[in-house]
């Protein structure tokens, strides 16, 4: 079955961007001139997906606004004969068909994906983090999908990372089915560095069954009162393979403060209309 919808869980906090996160979404901040989410909704649209569910939360109407008309905005650009701008904006509000859906307390990753059961339905769909952005040639999410189609099970997006930080990160036991593609015999949320069974993680691409949705509302909530995708996934290697895609392209932590300035700045090398001036500034910099 065909790939058509997607799930964007959009309802944290953003702690670790404070003060900066208390009134503004994490989402909304932006990396270089876009915010953080729609780099992710672009891949999405990018990969062929019709239609988005915005699992969204308390003071995240700036998302919805976001991806609004402008009506305000349209005619004062249209005032000014300032069509490229007027373009763009009008690009960002007809790019795809987007339903949201309120998360009314932040309960974990997995709540988040289960609050848009009845809308995905009885079919397979993607799940896409705004916390992770994805450079690559051909979209990461189009990547998986087409490796759905050979397969038929769950994937999860995976990459290896330093052995200090596997405690991060949700942590699969992987046994090789190809090339970049593994067998999950295992998973593990957030484990000691001893007892991690690998260094590969999952980061935030997914392409899931249906059948997740009733392991979700058997998942036990952690120690945080939160329900885990991972854990769930667990459940699901009872019955289903899933498989870990290490996909191609480089991906940049956004939702770490490091990680999003190198965003910003290699963003912003990339781009015909900056990047000579901006390499030539940096260059400059007495360090």
């Amino acid at each position: 079955m065909k790939i058509r919808k997607a799930v964007f869980p959009a309802a944290g906090l953003g702690t670790r961007f404070l003060p900066a996160t208390k009134a503004s979404p994490k989402e909304m901040i932006p990396l270089v001139d876009k915010p953080l989410i729609q780099y992710v909704i672009e891949e999405a649209v990018a990969s062929g997906i019709e239609d988005i569910i915005l699992v969204t939360g308390k003071d995240k109407r700036a998302i919805e606004d976001h991806f609004d008309t402008s009506f305000e905005l349209e005619y004062v650009l249209k005032a000014k004969r300032d069509y490229s701008r007027l373009k763009e904006v009008q690009k960002i509000s007809n790019m795809v068909t987007l339903c949201y859906v309120r998360q009314k307390e932040a309960l974990g990753l997995g709540h988040a994906i289960l609050c848009a059961k009845d809308i995905v339905g009885n079919e397979p769909f993607a799940v896409l983090l705004g916390d992770d952005i994805i450079h690559s040639r051909k979209p990461c999410i189009k990547q998986m999908m087409d490796i759905y189609k050979k397969i038929q099970s769950s994937i999860v997006a995976v990459e290896k990372v330093n052995k200090k930080e596997v405690h991060k990160y949700g942590i699969i036991k992987p046994k090789k089915s190809g090339e970049r593609l593994w067998e999950i015999l295992d998973l593990i949320e957030k484990p000691k560095i001893g007892n991690a069974p690998s260094n590969m993680a999952i980061i935030g691409r997914y392409i899931l069954t249906p059948e997740i949705f009733d392991l979700l509302e058997k998942t036990k909530p952690d120690r945080k009162g939160e329900i885990q995708l991972t854990n769930a996934l667990k459940l699901l290697l009872k019955t289903q393979k899933i498989y870990g895609y290490h996909f191609e392209g480089k991906r940049y932590d956004a939702g770490d403060k490091l990680g999003f300035l190198k965003a910003t700045v290699e963003y912003a090398l990339m781009r015909p209309d900056l990047g000579s001036e901006f390499r030539a500034y940096l260059k400059g910099l007495k360090l």
